[in-house]
């Protein structure tokens, strides 16, 4: 299987690294973070003056129309810097949830300005994974002229950030019972937000909806489901490349620090004993790489089998990688591998939560443990 880049991509990808190394180093991050009310949102102008969040936008709105692959690529790039804008949560989820079950008034209002990075919309899902199974705690009962909405919604990564929550809910009427996706305004009465740090210093929200009044106009499409699960294996397939990224530079953090740091009269990488460490981790890291990459492949997969069974592996083999070398990174460290002050800290809680985001590894094993014997 070819996984060489074309000269385009090649691009792509050194753009978003540099974005990120001149806008985005360590210190730059600490800074940002530590500022009060901080919001990211002239990093998120400038991404967008890059074009970075209209990868998933169609042409006819404004879009470069491109695929998972050169998705993968700037999520790489993200994941090197530990970006903590919405790339994921809007320019990725939103975005393609918006295209694909959105009316032609939706796709024309929400996507040029998901593009611009004038609007960031939040896809509010329960349990999102990449067969796009969930069980909801949220319902949507049918009005005269709309819906209303009542229930919660848990840890919804960059909730307090959106313009725009897309929200699924079980949606009963004469029908039948389906599953229905509604764009609320986040400052929608009856609608209220929890929001917290979350261990790798993102934004996320628990989510409570009492009484939400939504306008016909605002649900898209009929029953999401179908949809929602392909928008999940998308996503999944971008958190890899992410994890991807995360894992690359903390390997080369900890390569750094053992041929710096002197103990004994000389650097501690000259230990054999380390460089097994070392060997170990880069194993682990290529074996991701190559699932990640297969992710990128099938996540758009027609069968649906096929795409489970792909996606769920990779989350397996990329959560192995994650806990591996970033428990290795932070063990080799020493101490001081778990200080604020050191890279590698933030390194080992983005790794941490990629590893249960989009379902735990230990999830992802039983699906496909669960697919694999359904053959």
């Amino acid at each position: 299987m070819d996984f060489s880049l074309t000269t385009e991509q090649d691009l792509l990808l050194e753009t978003a690294r540099r974005y990120v190394t001149d806008n985005y180093s360590f210190e730059q991050r600490r800074s940002m973070l530590a500022a009060s009310g901080h919001d990211g949102r002239g990093v998120w102008r400038g991404m967008a003056d890059l074009g970075l969040l209209a990868l998933n936008v169609p042409e006819e709105h404004g879009g470069l129309a491109a695929g998972p692959l050169e998705t993968m690529l700037v999520a790489t790039a993200l994941g090197e810097g530990l970006v903590v804008e919405p790339f994921m949560s809007s320019a990725v989820l939103a975005t393609r949830t918006i295209t694909g079950l959105g009316s032609e008034r939706q796709r024309a209002d929400w996507l040029p300005r998901l593009a611009s990075g004038e609007l960031i919309a939040v896809l509010a899902h329960d349990a999102v994974v990449a067969d796009g199974r969930a069980s909801f705690a949220t319902r949507a009962e049918k009005t005269v002229g709309g819906w209303r909405l009542s229930g919660q919604k848990a840890v919804v990564y960059h909730a307090p950030l959106a313009d725009l929550l897309l929200v699924s809910a079980q949606a009963d009427d004469q029908r039948g019972s389906e599953i229905g996706l509604f764009a609320i305004p986040r400052d929608s009465a009856g609608l209220t937000l929890d929001s917290y740090v979350t261990v790798d210093s993102q934004v996320a929200a628990d989510i409570s909806l009492k009484d939400v009044q939504v306008e016909a106009s605002n649900r898209l499409g009929s029953d999401a489901s179908a949809e929602l699960g392909a928008v999940a294996a998308f996503g999944l397939a971008a958190l890899c490349a992410d994890t991807i990224g995360a894992l690359d530079r903390a390997l080369a953090a900890t390569v750094e620090y053992i041929r710096t740091r002197v103990q004994f009269g000389g650097p501690i990488g000259r230990f054999q004993a380390l460089q097994h460490r070392i060997a170990d981790m880069v194993g682990h890291i290529e074996s991701a790489r190559s699932m990640a990459q297969l992710a990128s492949l099938r996540c758009t997969a027609p069968d649906l089998r096929e795409r489970a069974t792909a996606l769920s592996a990779a989350k397996v083999v990329v959560g192995h990688a994650a806990r591996f070398v970033g428990q290795q990174s932070v063990q080799l460290h020493g101490g001081m591998g778990m200080s604020d002050e050191v890279a590698i800290s933030h390194y080992f809680r983005r790794l941490l939560a990629n590893e249960i985001r989009f379902g735990s590894t230990e999830a992802h094993l039983s699906r496909y443990a669960e697919l694999m014997t359904e053959a």
